[in-house]
């Protein structure tokens, strides 16, 4: 069989070895495919416009969608008249709360429940009506038709406004929602007794808004009672459950098919309540809708990370001991969102060996659009605040802030009951190779030399480390691989890829035990319609979840093959060896069949592996860890800062592809230098509460102008048999946990000016500077002489 029917063999490297049915798989030696640079294997239908993106999608007889939003960040509807918006050309519906169809139910994700269409509006945004029209145009000119009264009430724009007394309430009793969180470990005053060092400060990250590429949407149809969405969505089956249950049909008569995904970064981890206005409007008119919101709603509504203010207390001895940690925070998920701080503390709690260890959490409510997951929750936020603390402590007590954490490297999971060891902690690896691979000392010598100069534009070099909550997937998930009879092989998941290269990376575990082309393997996924069940593709979970089902699939392949070519060879199964083109006796080398020719595989033409994820290792921790350093230009009369370059070494397992992995590492150095640098929602905290910067335009994503051409990967691949039948761990959130705060500790060493809230816009740190100026602070070397 030739390499062009579909079969991949490297010479030399053999084949890993297949167990016996029920016996679990050896770990992976030296491999052939895995962690290899692979082009993916959808990159031609990507970069050629072939690949259809649910947004692409249109159908015969096709509406278009539309939503009416309430304008203001508070208010109760009082009248609606929709009267003139239906007689509008072109117009085949108009739907609002007070249709019976679309009186339902809806719950925010970890909050509140409200209705699709409610009458008291608590964010700007806020569904009030939609609209079915021929075109997009006329769907815009209805819903700017329908007259609504509203009735306009108090708003409380920000956190920290919402809980002083006489704040107007989002919900009644109050503004917080539910009691403190608190987490206390050992004895915090002991430890600060204990300390030679103590030393308190508070950060405060700004909110950023999720805005993907491809904008939040879908295109629903019914035929008959089935429904059937496309949707751009991290989880199609999540989303085929959920709509399921808000419609009250049986799950299988809903199919959701999400095939290509534009991003998502946790905004699209299940339906919005345009998935159910769509087809509401399907239902109500019999023909296919599509609802794709435009830019502004998406940052008006699709969810964000949210603003945290946040309290560190840390002690330490002059060893570098840590001895007590103690953060306090707040933070607003929105006006339905319980998950304004959720995570936050995490770091704090677990990133560092510490005895003792408080901490206390607000969730509040606020007159804004609900926060949804993005990229490593409450981890990006709590590194920003934890590892400038850190670095401030290493400056007093004259330590080098690489030394520092070193000092402090975790064995255990301390924050988690019982506190299970770490299947593998490669922090000290990430924080040690990572240094060696930028130069930190070297450059840490050149900012110090630096200083002295009286120019006005100064360098200086940073680092912060992280890890990551989860990153260890687990189970459902279901995979499903065919060999065809002429060694063709199809790759069944439900996963889907959200640009990050999963389907390849998939491909590449199929390749690796079946000795096929990657670029041969046909790919079905995220149609709950032909895949089976897995959770959606956020937290870093998608490959240590899915890779190892779609390796037990393709070991079932083989077992089967193994035992039809026993019986065509007449010789004992276990005496075989697969080889990827055929198998072979290992006793006897005349002994043979080539693949193709397998008399079971010819007479049933194709051979199926169902491959399930098994559950997690008992009793350990399985975790990625992350430290990235970071070099950075301060201009000191305009406060602009350069990031010149990065490097990034993570500890995320096994690469199962490097191509994807560093692009992983790429793009969540870049999402972390727009916590850091650019992104911040604003809203008018006096006047109106609404939101100002509402376009690409005025919210500030990074560009190819804002990151470095000098990014370094560093992979830090250090064997973890325990934690998955793959090796590999979480990358997608570690990624970006550490950046911004490495960028603030450059800034620091650069200027001698420490910037305790995010963006460090040009304004800010020539605010800053001034400030410093004025107040005669010493400069970074006078610190250290001091």
């Amino acid at each position: 069989m030739s390499d062009e029917q579909g079969l991949y063999y490297q010479q030399g490297v053999p084949l890993p070895e297949t167990p016996a049915p029920g016996d679990p798989p050896q770990p992976w030696g030296k491999t052939n495919v895995v962690g290899q640079k692979q082009r993916r294997v959808d990159a031609y239908e990507r970069v050629s416009g072939t690949a259809v993106y649910p947004s692409d999608i249109v159908l015969p007889r096709m509406l278009y969608g539309a939503v009416l939003r309430c304008p203001y960040p508070h208010a109760r509807i009082a009248k609606i008249d929709t009267s003139a918006a239906e007689k509008l050309p072109g117009v085949h519906a108009v739907i609002t709360g007070q249709t019976a169809a679309a009186d339902l139910d809806w719950r925010y994700r970890d909050g509140r429940q409200t209705k699709i269409f409610d009458p008291h509006c608590r964010f700007e945004g806020e569904a009030v009506a939609a609209v079915a029209a021929e075109s997009p145009y006329q769907a815009r000119s209805a819903i700017q038709a329908i007259a609504v009264t509203y009735e306009q009430l108090p708003f409380v724009s920000d956190e920290r406004d919402a809980v002083v007394d006489g704040a107007p309430a989002v919900h009644d009793p109050g503004n917080l929602a539910g009691e403190p969180e608190k987490y206390e470990r050992g004895d915090v005053a002991d430890g600060f007794a204990a300390a030679d060092v103590v030393l308190e400060n508070s950060y405060r990250t700004e909110a950023e808004l999720h805005t993907p590429l491809e904008r939040h949407g879908c295109v629903a149809s019914w035929d008959g009672r089935d429904l059937t969405i496309w949707e751009s969505t991290q989880g199609a089956h999540v989303v085929q459950l959920q709509v399921a249950g808000y419609l009250g049909l049986p799950t299988s008569r809903v199919r959701v098919i999400g095939n290509y995904v534009g991003g998502g970064f946790g905004s699209k981890l299940g339906p919005g309540k345009y998935t159910l206005i769509a087809a509401l409007l399907a239902a109500h008119t019999a023909r296919p809708v599509k609802l794709f919101l435009s830019r502004e709603e998406t940052l008006l509504c699709c969810g964000n990370r949210p603003a945290n203010n946040m309290t560190i207390k840390a002690g330490v001895k002059r060893d570098g001991t840590l001895t007590a940690l103690e953060l306090t925070g707040s933070g607003s998920g929105g006006a339905y969102s319980g998950r304004g701080v959720g995570l936050l503390d995490w770091l704090v709690k677990d990133l560092y060996n510490c005895p003792n260890v408080r901490t206390e959490l607000v969730n509040i409510y606020l007159h804004a659009g609900p926060a949804r997951p993005m990229r490593g929750p409450g981890h990006p936020q709590g590194a920003w605040a934890l590892e400038q603390m850190i670095d401030e402590l290493a400056e007093a007590i004259g330590i080098d802030p690489v030394q520092l954490r070193l000092k402090n490297i975790p064995t255990v999971s301390q924050a988690r009951d019982g506190n299970p060891p770490y299947t593998v902690t490669g922090l000290k690896e990430c924080l040690t190779d990572g240094a060696n691979e930028f130069g930190w000392t070297e450059a840490r010598t050149r900012s110090a030399a630096a200083r002295t100069d009286t120019g006005h534009l100064k360098r200086g070099a940073g680092m912060a480390a992280g890890t990551w909550v989860a990153g260890a997937g687990g189970p459902p998930s279901t995979i499903v691989v065919k060999l065809m009879r002429d060694g063709s092989v199809s790759l069944n998941m439900g996963a889907a890829d959200l640009g990050t290269g999963t389907k390849t990376v998939m491909a590449m575990v199929v390749a690796e035990e079946l000795g096929v082309d990657p670029d041969q393997i046909q790919i079905e996924n995220a149609d709950t319609g032909t895949t089976h069940f897995t959770y959606p593709s956020g937290g870093s979970k998608t490959v240590p979840s899915d890779a190892p089902a779609v390796r037990d699939a393709a070991i079932k392949v083989k077992q089967q093959l193994l035992a039809m070519a026993a019986e065509d060879l007449a010789v004992d199964e276990a005496d075989l060896r697969y080889l990827g083109q055929e198998i072979v006796s290992q006793r006897d080398a005349d002994k043979r069949v080539a693949i193709t020719d397998i008399g079971g595989l010819r007479r049933r033409f194709s051979v199926v592996g169902v491959g399930y994820r098994g559950p997690n290792i008992e009793g350990k921790a399985i975790c990625p860890f992350a430290a990235q350093f970071c070099e950075v230009e301060v201009n000191t009369r305009t406060g602009e800062v350069k990031v010149l370059r990065f490097v990034g070494a993570h500890d995320s397992g096994r690469v199962m592809c490097r191509t994807t992995y560093d692009n992983q590492v790429y793009g969540g150095i870049t999402m972390g230098i727009g916590l850091g640098m650019t992104e911040a929602r604003i809203l008018d905290r006096g006047q109106t509460g609404k939101l100002c910067n509402r376009s690409w335009g005025d919210y500030k994503i990074p560009t190819a102008l804002d990151v470095p051409a000098d990014i370094t990967s560093l992979p830090i691949e250090i064997d973890d048999p325990q934690c998955n039948t793959t090796g590999a761990k979480g990358l997608g959130e570690p990624v970006t946990i550490p950046t911004a705060a490495a960028i603030a500790n450059a800034v620091y060493d650069a200027c001698g000016v420490r910037v305790t809230g995010t963006p460090i816009t040009p304004v800010q740190l020539s605010r800053l500077l001034a400030e410093a100026a004025a107040s005669g602070d010493r400069s970074p070397e006078q610190r250290q002489e001091g």
